[in-house]
């Protein structure tokens, strides 16, 4: 008896959407050995159903529809798969269609301009082979005058283009000489995988040597590459429903894996770089596999090719563990999480050498989300013990300097201060004694100030100690000392300090000082019965000291440099200062900047200067 219609349906919907679900489920290769093996329980159900019950329950069309179910399914999984492929490789790195254009043809031209100046060119053409079999000029380039006459200019054209047409149906380099061997063509074909996408015809003003053919073939091969990418610039795929059955949207992907291999043997090329620099450099991705490590890091870490072979970062940092740099992975995670770089010094004195350390988190910025996107941690180390060698040489002359020359100096100044109070010196004699004992004067001071700043820069700035220091505090005892000396000048000397200001940590007679060159300065340069004002403040997380004067104002043009060393700024109408020894406001901001803090100065020239600086509160 024939099955009803609704048995019909249910038992074709049934089994069909079983195979379908499994295969979505589980994939065809998982789940065809369970859908093989329910035919035959199928065939077996539907005999059984026919003999016992007398139902025909349509054999053939429950077979035909599984098999259906299972083709569209694996059909649809196939199609899903290939827009995310499609998504990956045309839309989502943008790199591929950075060079495309005006860019394309200029890196081909560059590439040109490079062979000229190892080749004799007389001529050098780019071509690029189109679907109809022709070939399009996209580069071109006159070295030196050939030898050929202009009239055979056509011939010549003609010539080329055969042997163009040579070189890519044999794929290989193709040359012509000259009889006289004067002059020969190249034709270098443009391939990759298999593929020529152009050639490069060269003309020579002398035969062709063989050792000049690996670098064709180089410069060939990134021509390759660069019109790989050209091409995909100026004709992008447009991602469609039936893109899966489209032959062109298949050679843009392929196009586009081209293109992803051009971009790795580029990067290759930066790769190698970093094995030729002279600084130790490691690159580890962030599971901490190492992706390079150059053979200055390995000799640093007394290391062989064969021994870096199974490191990762860790254990490669272990290598440089030392007393300071005792816990490798607690830098790496402070790098991780910050994003700052750490640094420091390993000294191992076992073979007298110190070495720089610096572990930074390499990061590339999303062109979607503008946001930087970790890629990977860098180790740089680099030898530091010849700079250690001749800081501490010049820290010994410094102390040398400062032993040798002020004893002679303070002799000289005694003995000049003696003549000047004996009356019996002649007046033009005791003037030229005066001048003896400024001089001298001035010159400790400018040595004391240069010694001052020197001990300041070197790196391990062992003599400063930092202690809670309030500088309103600072700012009182400096200007009851400075009060004589303002008297002097009949300039009035005002302090303005705000109370319970809160502490900052700093080394007392430095900041002292600091504090006394900056009023000393607005002293100096202040015109008579003008007022001098010292005050301090609280701004946010920072003390604030400023120094206002009314005095001859800094031109604008000095403003950046009056903190250089030994700089003085020179005004016009005025003598220059010789009691200045251009170290005082450098003296200043090695301070401050030591502390953590910065400098500062608003002036308006004729109006008067006001120099500052902050420093961060405890």
């Amino acid at each position: 008896m024939p099955p009803t219609l609704r048995v019909a349906a249910f038992g074709l919907t049934g089994f069909s959407l079983v195979v379908g679900l499994a295969i979505q489920r589980f994939g065809a290769r998982r789940s065809w050995p369970y859908i093989a093996a329910s035919f035959p329980v199928v065939i077996l159900v539907c005999l059984l159903a026919s003999r016992f019950l007398g139902r025909e329950l349509l054999l053939v069309p429950l077979l035909f529809g599984g098999c259906l179910s299972a083709f569209l399914v694996q059909v649809n999984r196939l199609w899903q798969l290939e827009r995310r492929l499609s998504l990956i490789l045309l839309r989502s790195r943008p790199d591929f269609h950075h060079l495309g254009g005006t860019e394309a043809t200029a890196r081909l031209a560059s590439g040109l301009k490079l062979l000229n100046t190892v080749l004799p060119l007389n001529e050098a053409i780019v071509f690029q082979c189109l679907e109809s079999g022709s070939f399009q000029t996209v580069a071109r380039l006159k070295g030196s005058p050939g030898i050929q006459p202009d009239v055979g200019r056509i011939s010549l054209w003609r010539d080329g283009v055969r042997l163009c047409e040579r070189a890519v149906k044999t794929g290989a380099l193709e040359i012509t000489t000259a009889d006289d061997r004067r002059s020969s063509n190249v034709a270098v074909p443009l391939r990759d995988l298999r593929e020529t996408v152009g050639v490069l015809l060269v003309r020579l003003n002398s035969e062709f040597c063989d050792d000049d053919k690996p670098l064709l073939e180089a410069v060939g091969s990134q021509f390759t590459r660069n019109l790989k990418r050209e091409n995909l610039s100026k004709n992008p795929a447009r991602h469609h429903f039936f893109s899966y059955f489209s032959q062109t949207g298949s050679l843009k992907k392929l196009d586009a894996v081209y293109v992803q291999k051009a971009l790795l043997t580029e990067q290759r090329c930066e790769a190698n770089a970093l094995s030729r620099i002279d600084d130790g450099v490691a690159i580890a991705y962030l599971d901490g596999t190492l992706a390079l490590a150059n053979s200055t890091l390995l000799s640093f870490g007394g290391l062989t090719p064969e021994q870096a072979t199974g490191l990762d970062l860790f254990r490669l940092l272990d290598v440089f563990r030392t007393a300071v740099f005792d816990e490798p992975a607690i830098a790496v995670r402070r790098v991780l999480q910050t994003g700052i770089d750490y640094e420091g010094e390993l000294k191992f004195d076992d073979r007298n050498q110190t070495l720089g350390l610096r572990i930074s988190l390499l990061c590339e910025k999303n062109a979607l989300t503008s946001l930087a996107e970790p890629l990977g941690v860098a180790v740089y180390i680099r030898d530091l013990t010849r700079t250690k060698e001749f800081e501490k040489l010049k820290s010994d002359m410094i102390s040398l300097m400062s032993h040798e020359l002020r004893t002679p100096l303070t002799s000289i100044n005694g003995f000049a201060e003696l003549l000047t109070a004996d009356e019996a010196i002649p007046e033009q004699a005791r003037e030229f004694v005066t001048i003896i004992a400024n001089e001298s004067q001035r010159m400790s001071r400018m040595i004391n100030t240069f010694l001052s700043v020197a001990q300041l820069q070197r790196k391990d700035k062992q003599g400063v100690l930092k202690i809670p220091l309030r500088l309103d505090e600072v700012v009182h005892d400096t200007v009851a000392t400075l009060q004589t000396v303002a008297k002097k000048k009949r300039i009035r000397l005002v302090e303005q300090s705000i109370h319970r200001l809160p502490p900052v940590a700093a080394d007392k007679s430095l900041i002292m000082q600091a504090v006394k060159n900056l009023v000393h300065n607005a002293i100096k340069y202040s015109p008579e019965r003008t007022t001098v004002t010292v005050s301090t403040a609280l701004e946010a997380e920072t003390v604030k000291v400023s120094v206002e004067d009314r005095g001859y104002g800094i031109p604008s043009e000095s403003k950046d440099r009056v903190w250089e060393k030994f700089y003085r700024v020179v005004r016009d109408g005025q003598e220059k200062d010789d009691e200045s020894t251009g170290l005082g406001l450098s003296f200043v901001r090695e301070v401050v900047e030591q502390h953590g803090g910065r400098v500062d100065l608003d002036s308006e020239e004729g109006r008067g200067s006001t120099f500052s600086f902050t420093l961060p509160r405890l």
